[in-house]
């Protein structure tokens, strides 16, 4: 049963000294609010930065091209090359750890045009592969399908910028035509993909159309501009890059060991690098935010010291009406929880309003780029923290208002 008693007593004990308990409270309460603020905005960060890469599939590798810079084979250095459409084959033929490779070739400098309306866009080339590689998120319609590129459709993808900039007026696009360069392309989705880790330009500002249309429409011949890969479940891309680079580089009369000429970008050890990142950050949260509780469940310990000074003829009084060293333990013990834990609990609210406040800042088109607010088992843990901390700080206050005696209260007044 609930002693409602006792907890009368305790708010008449702490509000008789409002200032000293307020100042007392406040160091907790900034505590719990320093450690939930930096949980929860170590999560918005990590989400806000892991959306540079939303939708690039993270055992993925893309390589491209760069002039040599060693001579091979009775070839100088400073040579130009190109990928080809066969190496898609040479790397899924010789490196079993490969699990899909796709081309991509872009054209710069094209305006999409529809009706009045016109912007500049990075017009790519993909086949129905690349959506394992980068996946997309469809507003509207569908993505590019096996179909597409057989029975050579002139149909396209738009990126956001590129939809909301040609149709200002919203609505589904499907089913109508824009015009890129001197080609006719019927729209059918939209993809909403606001990534900016992009592979030749990004997804926002781009048509995407399939590879064998734009191939032959614009005689781009043979070459492909990217090529990008997958490894299977359990294979790390940095195994499978050096084996790429031994094909690509056979094929090519290249040096194997030629890496500015065959750069990878390797997508897995950029996942790699921010996951451990925010590892640090986590850790840190974590270091300054219970420091900083600990800080103020000292100053809590402090203030019930002083308090049992001030009430050491009180507390004498109740041993002599009968109240056991329990009762004095239980009493100090669960004032100096209540002042934690409403000092705490009134962080939690506190931050969790502020963190609302920045994940409604981050919301754009109602979709939200960052979720500040932490899980329920955080929450739980940190209260569960506090009262941990309430019995610690008050645990050294009760044990000396335990030991006070009758008599010595009575010397004391």
């Amino acid at each position: 049963m609930i002693d409602l008693d006792r907890y009368k007593e305790i708010l008449d004990t702490l509000s008789r000294n409002k200032t000293r308990s307020f100042l007392t409270g406040f160091g907790v309460f900034w505590g719990i609010f320093m450690l939930v603020s930096l949980l929860g905005g170590g999560k918005g960060l990590r989400e806000l930065l892991s959306s540079n890469f939303k939708g690039f599939a993270n055992n993925s590798g893309v390589l491209i091209t760069q002039n040599t810079t060693k001579p091979y084979d009775g070839l100088k250095k400073d040579r130009s090359w190109s990928l080809s459409y066969k190496d898609i084959e040479r790397l899924k033929q010789q490196i079993p750890e490969v699990d899909v490779v796709t081309p991509l070739i872009t054209k710069w400098g094209y305006t999409a045009v529809y009706g009045d309306q016109k912007v500049s866009c990075a017009f790519k080339g993909l086949d129905e592969n690349y959506q394992e590689i980068e996946t997309p998120e469809l507003y509207y319609g569908r993505y590019l399908n096996n179909l597409d590129n057989l029975q050579k459709r002139k149909v396209c993808i738009l990126g956001k910028k590129v939809y909301k900039t040609l149709f200002p007026k919203g609505g589904n696009p499907c089913g109508k035509e824009i015009r890129v360069g001197s080609v006719f392309f019927k729209v059918v989705g939209v993809d909403y993909n606001s990534g900016t880790m992009n592979a030749n330009g990004s997804t926002e500002e781009s048509v995407v159309v399939p590879i064998g249309v734009m191939r032959d429409a614009y005689a781009m011949g043979d070459t492909i501009n990217m090529l990008c890969f997958t490894g299977k479940p359990g294979i790390k891309v940095s195994d499978i890059v050096p084996k790429v680079r031994t094909v690509v580089a056979r094929a090519h009369h290249l040096d194997p060991t030629d890496e500015k000429a065959m750069p990878v970008i390797n997508v897995e050890a950029m996942f790699g690098m921010m996951d451990s990142l925010f590892k640090g950050v986590d850790f840190l949260a974590w270091l300054v935010g219970i420091g900083t509780l600990l800080a103020g469940a000292i100053g809590v310990s402090n203030i019930m010291m002083v308090t049992v000074k001030e009430r050491t003829t009180e507390i004498g009084i109740r041993r002599a009406i009968g109240a056991t060293p329990k009762n004095i333990l239980m009493q100090i013990i669960t004032e100096s929880i209540t002042l934690i834990s409403v000092a705490g609990m009134s962080g939690i609210v506190f931050t969790v309003l502020v963190l609302q406040m920045a994940e409604l800042a981050s919301t754009t088109d109602g979709i939200v780029s960052a979720h500040y607010q932490i899980n329920f088992t955080t929450a739980v843990g940190a209260v569960l923290f506090l009262c941990a901390l309430g019995v610690l700080a008050g645990l050294a206050p009760a044990l000396r208002a335990m030991n006070i005696k009758p008599v010595d209260a009575m010397r004391d007044e």
